[in-house]
């Protein structure tokens, strides 16, 4: 549970960040724009309740983000907070880094299907993609950096179809966009998710939206929580994080840095960074509210 922060003014913003695109190049995977940090910390320093919601692992947001903000150079009081796998993990953001790591093994796949997925993609794969072995309830197969995306987006179709019949052989009831193998009670427990830059199999229950429930959740622990939100992500499933907001009664609008993908008919606002998308996109973003704000660069 976090620490209550006695007399914590009512924050003027609150923000819910997809990682890849907006906050790590898609390119890199990495924080590549020096202002994201900083500004990251000046909204934190401003009372700005911050929530990574993502699909990435609790290792990589370690590593790429919680290690850099730390040594950049984190405020003495402020709301941070990491939910992972969409749901499946998540930990509080302190001063010295991330605090404990919870993991929802109920979402998890079985184990001779990881340990299959796992030989799949070594055996067939290799050469564009990589099994993450940072994952902790979903499995993950991504592009490798070495590898052009037009040759990734090849064989990332016909590993999908592999991972699709490799689960419907284990009896798992899986989905992957308009198709559907129930498993034998006629269920479909599990999904693949591809991106532009991997596939994820996970869950059918873990999505933004119950990631972002979660984080709210947290942050209503510690203070109170702002009615202005702002979401932001790259990809259809990230406007789920407004969605919840929207939901819940909060003033929310969501941040497409990817609106080339096709923006989505919602009832909240949807802004787009003029030309710009991924990390540029967010980088202007975060500016533009520390400019708002009247905020210490």
């Amino acid at each position: 549970m976090p620490t209550p922060l006695p007399g914590l003014p009512v924050a003027p913003l609150g923000l819910l960040l997809d990682v890849d695109g907006p906050i790590a190049s898609p390119i890199t995977r990495t924080i590549a724009t020096s202002s994201i940090l900083t500004d990251l910390i000046s909204l934190a320093a401003g009372h700005v309740p911050i929530a990574f919601i993502t699909g990435r692992s609790a290792e990589f947001i370690r590593e790429q983000v919680v290690e850099p903000l730390v040594a950049a150079g984190l405020p003495e009081t402020f709301r941070i907070y990491g939910v992972c796998e969409k749901g499946a993990v998540w930990f509080p953001i302190g001063a010295d880094g991330m605090g404990d790591v919870v993991v929802d093994q109920s979402v998890s796949l079985p184990h001779a299907v990881i340990d299959e997925v796992r030989q799949l993609v070594a055996d067939s794969f290799s050469a564009e993609m990589f099994f993450d072995e940072t994952k902790q309830a979903m499995i993950s197969v991504e592009q490798r950096t070495d590898v052009s995306h037009a040759n990734y987006l090849t064989r990332q179709a016909d590993f999908n179809e592999a991972a699709f019949a490799l689960l419907v052989k284990h009896g798992l009831g899986v989905r992957f966009g308009d198709r559907e193998s129930p498993d034998e009670s006629g269920e479909v427990p599990f999904r693949l998710d591809a991106t532009i830059i991997s596939t994820d199999i996970e869950s059918v229950t873990l999505d933004k939206d119950h990631a972002a429930k979660r984080a709210l959740a947290y942050f209503a622990e510690s203070g109170p929580l702002p009615r202005l939100w702002r979401s932001v992500g790259d990809s259809r499933s990230d406007y789920r994080m407004a969605d919840h907001l929207y939901e819940a009664g909060y003033d929310v609008s969501h941040v497409d840095v990817r609106p080339s993908d096709g923006i989505l008919d919602r009832p909240y606002p949807v802004i787009v960074i003029g030309d710009q998308i991924h990390d540029e996109a967010g980088a202007t973003f975060l500016r533009y509210w520390v400019e708002k704000l009247a905020l210490p660069a």
